[in-house]
């Protein structure tokens, strides 16, 4: 029988609007478990107070150096003795999940049941860094809980100045977009930088991430040093009869409205039959007995909005492989930075193809290491010695692709643009 549960008016309060809480969740294991009250209790405290008491520390399990999360509680009394004795300490695992997400129901309810036993019975899945975050755990339990996850399959992720958990999307599994192997690609890659991930020794943190295609669904671009971006370099395929089935259910207002004009770099017309071009770099389908879809390959971005929008009429051409970026992250020191393209194409079909992405990698992380600050991310370290001085030192050419600024930024509204323009110039005709 669990102790006393403590006053919580502040969490009661979250469980009164619409949507479901983590409140509920977390008074339903305090039924069982003592150290769930102690947890509500503490975290009642800390809104009470505004103030959190969470410090970090030393925790670890044996042979590794990262991939647990410390948590020791500093709410103390005059005594200098815990307030919330049974959860003095919360303790979180970082677990690196499969390739891709996938899992079945029976290691599902594994986990639940190894976490049931050592610990709080909280579990994300998954954190922003893509790790299965099991949270809540004394000292004690963290040996015990990892070596049950082990002997399950899984291993800990990254923490600290280290390689992190990677992530891939769902991709060649279940998306018919995808235009690698990204679950392949993900395992060689993470499978060469286990020691990078155990036990940290980088600058910073270095963060590699796998999307299938270019609608990046693992935010890759924004959110790691290393992304590899799934694209093609051949014309996009269509095909006739989805194109006309899709045109007769959504017909040509949204065909014009939804797709045509909707094209960052123009490179979709709707023209009739007759007048359509035909060329190496053209991709035509008809959509209805009078009127086709024109697109210009070349001017093509990859931004994927109207394969999304007519998917199976339209669809990646058959020479895939990815795109390689490096640089993204969130802010620290000098702001949010986009990946930079360093590889336009990299076929990633073969063996080889795939040993040569892992080779990258390394040639990447060893530079990082060498070459950046002390708590300085990938973008940063370019962002101070140069893009060219990076690319030589990985030993990559410079190509026309790698530019600071592309023509078409889908990422940076531009309404208004003109109007600013206007308003300078009259500003200046009248001075």
């Amino acid at each position: 029988m669990a102790k006393k549960p403590h006053d919580t008016p502040n969490l009661d309060a979250l469980e009164t609007g619409p949507w479901p809480s983590f409140v509920t969740g977390l008074k339903r294991l305090a039924k069982d478990k003592d150290y769930v009250v102690d947890i509500l209790g503490h975290l009642e405290h800390s809104y009470q107070t505004k103030k959190g008491y969470w410090k970090g520390g030393t925790v670890g399990v044996y042979g590794y150096g990262g991939g647990v999360i410390p948590r020791f509680t500093e709410a103390k009394g005059a005594d200098d003795k815990p307030l919330f004795k049974d959860a003095a300490e919360f303790h979180t695992l970082r677990v690196m999940p499969p390739a891709g997400m996938h899992y079945d129901t029976a290691v599902l309810r594994k986990m639940c049941d190894i976490w049931e036993k050592h610990g709080s019975g909280l579990i994300a899945f998954h954190g922003q860094s893509g790790d299965i975050m099991f949270q809540g755990a004394t000292s004690e339990n963290v040996q015990k809980a990892f070596d049950e996850l082990n002997e399950a399959g899984f291993d800990l992720g990254g923490a600290g100045p280290a390689v992190r958990t990677s992530m891939s999307c769902v991709g060649a599994s279940r998306c018919e977009q995808s235009c690698y192997d990204e679950g392949k690609a993900h395992r060689q890659v993470i499978n060469s930088f286990l020691d990078d991930i155990h036990r940290p020794a980088l600058p910073y943190k270095f963060k590699f991430k796998f999307s299938g295609c270019p609608n990046d669904c693992m935010n890759s671009i924004q959110r790691s040093d290393m992304a590899i971006i799934g694209t093609w370099r051949d014309n996009i395929r269509t095909d006739e009869a989805l194109a006309k089935k899709w045109f007769a259910k959504h017909g040509m207002n949204e065909l014009v409205n939804d797709v045509v004009a909707r094209c960052p770099t123009k490179a979709i017309q709707l023209k009739e039959i007759k007048s359509v071009k035909q060329g190496d770099g053209i991709s035509s389908v008809a959509v209805n007995d009078t009127h086709a879809l024109e697109i210009q390959n070349r001017d093509c971005v990859r931004c994927m909005h109207c394969i999304n929008v007519m998917t199976g009429a339209l669809a990646p051409g058959k020479d895939k492989g990815a795109t390689i970026l490096v640089g993204g992250k969130r802010t620290l020191k000098i702001g949010d930075l986009m990946g930079s393209v360093v590889v336009p194409f990299m076929p990633l079909k073969t063996e080889e193809d795939y040993e040569q992405l892992v080779e990258l990698g390394k040639k990447i992380v060893d530079f990082f290491a060498e070459n950046a600050l002390e708590h300085e991310r990938t973008g940063e370290m370019i962002e101070r010695i140069g893009l060219v001085n990076f690319l030589e030192g990985v030993e990559l050419e410079v190509d026309a692709a790698m530019v600071a600024a592309p023509r078409t930024n889908p990422y940076v509204r531009a309404d208004g643009w003109d109007e600013e323009v206007a308003r300078i110039k009259a500003k200046k005709a009248a001075a």
